[in-house]
C-alpha cells in the first residue's frame, strides 16, 4: 500500500501554476518514469495503428498502370473443394500415365498440349494468370474448352511461389510442362519488364519450387528459335551458336536455357528444352502475322508485309500446332527422372534441347496468298522495309535431332493447317458474335 501514498500526495498539488515546491521524494520519480513509459507506449501503438491502416487500406493488387506486374493479380485459392478439384484433375487415369502441371495451360499450346494429355488419360493440371497482353476472353475460352475435357486451370502466377508449393504439396507431380512465358518479338520493346518478369524470373521461380520438391519431377520448357538470332547459318541445327539474340525475347530465352543447364547441373532436375518454329492453328494468338492477316484482310484493312533488303524475301517455318504437341508429349514421354531429393544431386541427370519445326520455310507473301484464296477476299498489301525491332528475316529448323530423339515428324503442311485455322476463325468470331481480334 506505501505506493499509494505518492498518488495522494500528488493530490495536493494546486491545478493553477504557482510557487509549490515540488517534493523530491524517488517515488515521485518513479512515477514520473512510469507515466513517461505509458505516454511512450501509448504514442507507439497510435503510429503503429496508423501505420497499418493506411497499409491495409492500400490496394493489394499491383497497379494497373503497371504492366510489368500485372500478371500477379490472382485470384484466391486454396481450402478442401479447391483441393479436390486440383486433386481431381492431376488424377492419372491410364496405366503408366503421368501426373503433368501444365503452366500457361489457357495459352494457344498450353491448352493443346493439356487436351491431348487428358484424352489419353493422363493427369493435367493447368496453371495460368489470365493477363492482358492479347484478349482475355480468348484464354477464357479456352479455359472453358479445358473444363469441359476434365481439365482443372489454376488461375495464379508462376512467380507465387506460395501457390506453386501449395500445388506440389497437394499433388506428386511427375512432370512439368512449363509453356507460361511472356511472348512476342516486337512487344519487349514496349514493356521489356514483363519479359524478365515472366521468362527469367518466373522460369527461375518454378525451377526452385521443382527442385526442392520430393520427388523432383522431370520438367519440359518451351524456349524458341528466336535464340539463333543473327545466325545465318541454315537449317539451324541445335548445335549451332546462339548467343546473338536479336530481340531482348530472344535474349530472355536464351537466358532460359542457361539456368535451365544451372539448375540441371546443380541440382540434378531432368530438363528438356523445345524451340518453337512460328506456331499456328486454331485458338492461336492474336498477334501472330497469320492471325491479324485474316483479320484485317476480312475488314478490308492493309496488310504490312515487311521485305528485307534489295527487296529480299521474309520467311518462316511455319509449324502447325497438333506437330507441335506430337513433339511435346514425345519429349514428357523420353524425359528421364530427375536425380535430386529435397533439393540435393545425386548424380547426373538428362539435359536436353530439341528444334520443332517443319523444315519448310514459307514466304510471307505466300501465306498471304493462301489466306487470299481460303477467304476469298483479295489482301490489300503494304510492303514495307523490315524494322530493326528484332525481327529476323528467316527461320528454318533443322530436326533430325528430335526425328531421332523423339520420332518427331511433322505432317501438316501451311496450306492444310491455314485451312483449319480459317474454318476455326470464321465459326469462333462469327457463332458467338464475337468481336474480331484486336
Amino acid at each position: 500500500m506505501s505506493q499509494l501514498k505518492p498518488v495522494s500526495h500528488l493530490d495536493s498539488i494546486p491545478s493553477t501554476p504557482g510557487k509549490f515546491k515540488m517534493d523530491k521524494s524517488p517515488y515521485i520519480h518513479r512515477l514520473r518514469w512510469h507515466s513517461s513509459l505509458t505516454k511512450l507506449t501509448f504514442w507507439s501503438f497510435l503510429f503503429l495503428g496508423l501505420i497499418l491502416f493506411f497499409f491495409l487500406r492500400s490496394p493489394s493488387s499491383p497497379s494497373p498502370s503497371d504492366p510489368s506486374r500485372r500478371s500477379l493479380r490472382t485470384s484466391n485459392w486454396g481450402g478442401p473443394s479447391w483441393e479436390k478439384r486440383v486433386r481431381s484433375s492431376a488424377r492419372v487415369r491410364s496405366r503408366n500415365g503421368l501426373s503433368v502441371l501444365v503452366t500457361g495451360a489457357a495459352g494457344f499450346v498450353g491448352t493443346h498440349v493439356s487436351a491431348a494429355l487428358k484424352r489419353r488419360g493422363d493427369g493435367v493440371l493447368g496453371l495460368d494468370n489470365f493477363n492482358d497482353y492479347y484478349d482475355p476472353s480468348l484464354k477464357r475460352a479456352r479455359q472453358a474448352l479445358l473444363e469441359r475435357t476434365g481439365v482443372f486451370v489454376v488461375e495464379g502466377d508462376i512467380n507465387d511461389s506460395a501457390l506453386l508449393r501449395k500445388l506440389f504439396d497437394v499433388v506428386a507431380f511427375t512432370h512439368v510442362m512449363h509453356l507460361a512465358a511472356q511472348a512476342g518479338v516486337r512487344y519487349a520493346m514496349q514493356n521489356p519488364g514483363s519479359y524478365v518478369h515472366s521468362n527469367i524470373a518466373g522460369l527461375v521461380n518454378v525451377l526452385e519450387v521443382c527442385k526442392s520438391a520430393n520427388p523432383q519431377p522431370a520438367i519440359v520448357w518451351a524456349s524458341s528459335s528466336s535464340v539463333y538470332g543473327l545466325n545465318s547459318k541454315v537449317p539451324f541445327s541445335e548445335r549451332d551458336r546462339t548467343d546473338q539474340p536479336a530481340s531482348l525475347y530472344a535474349a530472355t530465352k536464351k537466358a532460359g536455357e542457361e539456368i535451365a543447364h544451372t539448375y540441371n547441373h546443380i541440382y540434378g532436375l531432368s530438363i528438356t528444352g523445345l524451340r518453337f518454329f512460328t506456331v499456328y492453328g486454331p485458338w492461336g494468338r492474336p498477334d501472330m502475322a497469320y492471325f491479324f492477316f485474316t483479320k484485317d484482310i476480312l475488314k478490308g484493312n492493309q496488310i504490312p508485309i515487311f521485305e528485307a533488303p534489295n527487296h529480299g524475301t521474309v520467311a518462316r517455318d511455319f509449324t502447325y500446332i497438333d506437330d507441335i504437341v506430337k513433339g511435346c508429349l514425345a519429349a514428357l514421354d523420353t524425359a528421364e527422372k530427375s536425380t535430386g531429393s529435397g533439393g540435393k544431386k545425386k548424380g547426373s541427370a538428362q539435359l536436353r534441347v530439341f528444334n520443332l519445326g517443319n523444315t519448310s520455310p514459307v514466304p510471307v507473301t505466300q501465306l498471304v496468298s493462301i489466306l487470299e484464296k481460303l477467304l476469298k477476299v483479295k489482301a490489300n498489301r503494304l510492303m514495307l522495309k523490315m524494322p530493326r525491332n528484332g525481327d529476323v528475316q528467316f527461320t528454318h529448323a533443322n530436326i533430325s535431332l528430335a526425328q531421332k530423339e523423339l520420332g518427331y515428324k511433322p505432317t501438316t503442311d501451311l496450306q492444310t493447317g491455314l485451312k483449319k485455322f480459317v474454318r476455326w476463325y470464321l465459326s469462333y468470331y462469327s457463332s458467338s458474335g464475337k468481336k474480331s481480334a484486336g
